[in-house]
């Protein structure tokens, strides 16, 4: 009887699954600015676009979540899962904006490899957020959130390594100083 005066909002998987395709989308299109940094500013304008769409559903979701009663996972999880799928996009788009503004004319072998990593998690958050709306298999959401974590170990690895290998290589003080403060922002 309570369920019948007491809502539940069951909207909420959707946005979530929307959102991550999102990220997938987002990611994809800056592996296709790498591979075309010719057209960097179109590159990163379509990146741009995938992400405001992102920041749209973010704000259906919290909006949604003002007006449900009942949520079927705990609020502050709702507004944590969807605050940190707009992150996902958000860093991409910011990628997109460096590699425009900053006229990088090549991609290095390790920001390539970085791309492929970082669409292989971007699509381990998808199959994990998707796995969600079921619940029913806990273990199966563990296994793919592990795989997220693991790509993110390999991504350190190999930004440690690319770092290394550009402070010992590279002549121009300004892009070490640019590498830098990229690495900062992303160590936060």
């Amino acid at each position: 009887m309570i369920r019948k005066l007491l809502p539940r909002s069951t909207g909420f998987f959707d946005l979530f699954s929307r959102h991550a395709a999102l990220a997938v989308e987002a990611v994809r299109a800056l592996q296709t600015l790498l591979s075309d940094l010719s057209r960097a500013e179109a590159h990163s304008g379509r990146i741009r676009e995938i992400e405001h769409q992102a920041d749209a559903i973010c704000q259906e979701t919290m909006e949604l979540l003002h007006r449900s009663f009942i949520t079927p996972i705990e609020r502050g999880d709702v507004h944590t899962l969807s605050s940190r799928l707009d992150d996902i996009t958000d860093h991409i788009e910011a990628t997109g904006q460096r590699l425009w503004l900053y006229e990088i004319d090549r991609a290095t072998p390790e920001m390539i490899e970085m791309s492929g990593l970082l669409v292989a998690a971007t699509e381990a958050v998808q199959r994990a957020v998707d796995a969600l709306s079921n619940r029913r298999d806990p273990a199966r959401i563990r296994e793919l959130c592990g795989a997220v974590k693991a790509v993110e170990k390999s991504n350190d690895r190999l930004l440690r390594g690319a770092i290394a290998r550009l402070f010992k290589e590279e002549q121009d003080a300004r892009a070490l100083l640019d590498a830098q403060q990229d690495v900062r922002r992303v160590s936060l």
